[in-house]
């Protein structure tokens, strides 16, 4: 045993306190290592050696999840890391480096049974530490988790804004000129002096455009061979053929235009079909709109009950189905990009759960994207909610038709930082996560798993 090394250990931070002969049993058990800057103490999924602790230098540990290489922790003189007393580590989540030219003591895997056995006090000094760093690990991941969730969020509400935000859009900037040629229509026809029959009879025509829907219920086949029809039509009246297109699509067929022509005057037919089409087309342009605008405000009320961003963070009755309703419409436009059927199945009285409602949210979240990432293209996600066999809580099922759990490693898939998923696909917490908040409501979690159906069932009292 070194004298040199047994003082460089006396004055460590964390043995200046533990008795002098728990120290030399350091000194005589461990191994003094140098590092040069850049050396690699630990690399990724390697076994760790044991512990390690730090006398001069400077080390971190650097984690890829997909974005490049970052720093969550480091250790410099004075602290110690590697395997702690009673942990279960077996590899680190990341590279542990050298930031500068370093020195350490290793105390490797084979000798820390006898040093929990002869050194207490530095075992217990050693399992403070190995707490603390469980605490930085878990905030730091827990942290990734958390803005990958919200990254995930965004796009998915980005995605379902689109559509009613590009349809509010494209119909405002029509809507000038519709109402520009709705205006131009209805001075001609004010100008015409015509009789109460005809003013009727255009009005009625132009009600019923309103009230039918053409394009819901022709093909484009139907809808391209109509808009045909109505062209020659106008063609035969020697009226602008241009004009079929927006006849077409308000639904008028050649009998109903046939009836207008023999009504009419023929200098008055073409300012009718003018304002029939402009001023159906207005209106159905303003209810274009204010549909996207429902769309979107319904959104956003459905985000805001799934994030419970005006809630505090009490216990309190808490609507499962409203949850679980509010999370399959943040995560449809995740399922409409891999064409996933998702089926909601609520039983009727469902009873309210005491709890967070936030946290309740997040485990929908994680289970029914995890049955989204599982399954492939065009498959099924169903989820249930009813009543628990004792009516005292509610059961949840989130069942998928994927390929299945590997009973090899069915064990581990609450287990925190394993994931199956590619690098920046996965951090291995939303199974720990979904565990830690289901037992947060003092509830349980199970699982049962087979080629073509996976079910997670949550039990919540």
């Amino acid at each position: 045993m070194s004298e040199e090394l047994l003082d460089r250990l006396t004055q460590h931070r964390i043995l200046a306190t533990i008795p002098h002969e728990q120290v030399a049993w350091v000194a005589q058990h461990g191994t003094l290592r140098h590092l040069e800057t850049g050396e690699v103490l630990t690399a990724k999924d390697s076994k760790v050696e044991g512990l390690h602790i730090v006398l001069d230098g400077h080390f971190s540990i650097y984690v890829d999840r997909g974005a490049g290489r970052r720093k969550i922790m480091e250790w410099r003189g004075g602290d110690v890391t590697g395997l702690m007393p009673y942990s279960r580590l077996v590899s680190p989540p990341g590279d542990v480096a050298a930031e500068e030219p370093s020195d350490l003591v290793t105390i490797y895997r084979a000798d820390m049974p006898q040093m929990i056995r002869e050194c207490t006090e530095l075992t217990a000094a050693l399992v403070h530490v190995m707490l603390d760093r469980a605490r930085h690990f878990t905030s730091s991941f827990l942290h990734d988790e958390k803005l990958v969730s919200l990254g995930k969020l965004a796009a998915g509400l980005a995605h379902e804004l689109n559509n009613p935000a590009s349809a509010i859009a494209r119909s405002a900037s029509s809507l000038a000129s519709s109402l520009e040629e709705a205006d131009v229509s209805s001075r001609k026809l004010g100008a015409a002096d015509l009789s109460t029959e005809h003013i009727d009879l255009i009005q009625s025509v132009r009600d019923s455009c309103l009230a039918r829907n053409a394009q819901s219920v022709l093909s484009p086949l139907q809808q391209e061979e109509l808009e045909r029809s109505l062209s020659r039509w106008l063609a035969e009246q020697r009226l602008d053929p241009d004009r079929a297109d927006a006849l077409a699509e308000m639904g008028l067929t050649r009998d109903t235009l046939d009836q207008l022509a023999r009504s009419l005057p023929p200098h008055v037919l073409d300012a009718s079909l003018g304002w029939i089409s402009a001023s159906a087309t207005t209106r159905r342009m303003a209810a274009e709109i204010q549909e996207a605008a429902a769309r979107i405000s319904h959104l956003v009320d459905a985000v805001k009950g799934f994030t419970q961003m005006d809630r505090e963070s009490v216990s309190e009755p808490v609507d499962v189905s409203q949850g679980l309703t509010n999370t399959l419409v943040v995560l449809r436009g995740k399922a409409k990009d891999k064409a996933v059927s998702l089926n909601l199945d609520i039983a009727r009285d469902l009873p309210l759960i005491n709890g967070f409602a936030g946290e309740l949210n997040q485990v929908w979240s994680n289970l029914i994207s995890n049955a989204i990432d599982a399954v492939s293209q065009n498959g099924h996600v169903e989820v249930k909610a009813q009543q628990a066999g004792d009516a005292r809580g509610v059961v949840i099922r989130v069942v998928d038709d994927g390929p299945g759990i590997p009973p090899a490693i069915r064990d581990r898939i609450f287990d925190p930082f394993f994931t199956t998923k590619p690098v920046g696909e996965g951090s291995g917490l939303g199974l720990d996560i979904v565990r830690r908040l289901v037992q947060h409501h003092n509830g349980q979690i199970e699982v049962e798993s087979n080629p073509g159906r996976t079910e997670f069932r949550v039990t919540l009292p």
